[in-house]
């Protein structure tokens, strides 16, 4: 196995009386990471939640507190979403960071669309369209194609003007992922172009094996690709180690993981969910495991799936690691850091640097 690329994935969680400092605290982990030598940083999108809303938003913010690391949106759900608005958005954000910005998408009715209502709707949200058409509108928009007749332009005291998404991002459409889970979805990304996205869940179709049924997406994605770019797939893990977090950390870490290892022993719910075990253990534990996962030698690019609700402190110590003892072993290089580049900090708990053999990993 080689891991050419390592990311990671952050909730981008927040007090709901202090939303700064959970967002400053964010934006300075996409610098930690950058310093560290991570290809990636990644933050979800979620709605309703103490969590961020608008990822083109915070990202815009991250183009001027890094230089060199992918930032991505993981994943923006279409539902919510006005196609020709979020291409100007994405648009913008990808020409501040200068050709930076990974996209990730997925198609759907949107979760709490029933709840918001009028919030969300102009009108009945019954003859709304959903589906992946919903996705291709924004990639249609991304191309930057002329819009209307060829004697149309737009008039403007800035001059006048053929008609299309502005700013321009030239490549922006060949940084487009999408979300999997299912074979549907696998099919369909491959089918279209769309790099893909494979994380700690999915659905057991045929199985109820979670290796075998990612195995059979993955196999799909590959078998369906017809774009002339070459396909890219990131994996995301759960990794959290423990090789320099204090005892009361450990115990923190291990007491987390333990109330989780329930849904990993049967499929969830209707829609027969499938979650891999998180690894929580000293880096030998974990790297045995990653050893012993069946998708990981198919793979590039891992991402580091971060826990929701830890600390700043938490994260700093997972990210630190993860790149000094974990990820080498796998065949990775940090990236270079650009000269002048922001030294990127985050605070990190006094170290305790003994490694305890003791502590079994939850693979």
């Amino acid at each position: 196995m080689a891991i050419a690329h390592l990311a990671f994935l952050t909730p981008g969680n927040y007090a709901e009386d202090n939303p700064f400092q959970g967002l400053e605290d964010t934006l300075r982990l996409f610098e930690q990471g950058e310093a560290l030598g991570y290809q990636g940083a990644w933050v979800r999108q979620r709605h309703l939640e103490r969590a961020v809303s608008s990822a083109t938003t915070l990202l815009a913010a991250a183009t001027q507190r890094t230089r060199r690391i992918a930032l991505g949106t993981a994943v923006i759900q279409m539902g919510y979403e006005n196609p020709f608005r979020l291409a100007e958005d994405l648009a913008t954000v990808d020409v501040l960071s200068r050709g930076r910005l990974q996209v990730g998408l997925s198609a759907g009715a949107p979760p709490y669309g029933p709840l918001l209502g009028g919030h969300l709707f102009d009108g009945d949200a019954q003859g709304i369209d959903f589906s992946h058409a919903r996705v291709e509108r924004l990639r249609s928009n991304l191309w930057g194609d002329f819009l209307g007749d060829d004697d149309f332009f737009v008039e403007s005291p800035a001059g006048r003007q053929r008609p299309r998404v502005q700013p321009h991002a030239a490549g922006l459409v060949e940084r487009l992922w999408y979300g999997g889970g299912s074979l549907k979805s696998a099919q369909w990304a491959g089918a279209q172009g769309y790099h893909l996205l494979i994380g700690n869940l999915n659905r057991g179709e045929q199985t109820d094996d979670f290796f075998a049924a990612q195995r059979s997406q993955l196999d799909l994605f590959h078998a369906s690709w017809s774009a002339p770019h070459a396909p890219r797939v990131a994996l995301g893990r759960v990794i959290v180690p423990l090789d320099s977090a204090d005892a009361a950390t450990r115990a923190r870490y291990r007491a987390w993981a333990a109330l989780r290892v329930p849904r990993t022993l049967r499929p969830q719910g209707d829609r027969r969910t499938l979650f891999a075990r998180d690894l929580v253990g000293t880096s030998d534990e974990i790297l045995e495991s990653l050893r012993q996962d069946p998708i990981v030698p198919s793979v590039q690019e891992l991402r580091l799936e971060l826990p929701y609700d830890f600390s700043v402190e938490d994260y700093a110590q997972i990210l630190s690691d993860t790149a000094r003892y974990i990820a080498p072993e796998l065949g990775w290089s940090p990236a270079a850091a650009e000269p002048g580049a922001p030294g990127g900090h985050c605070p990190a708990r006094a170290a305790d640097t003994s490694r305890p053999s003791s502590i079994t990993a939850i693979a």
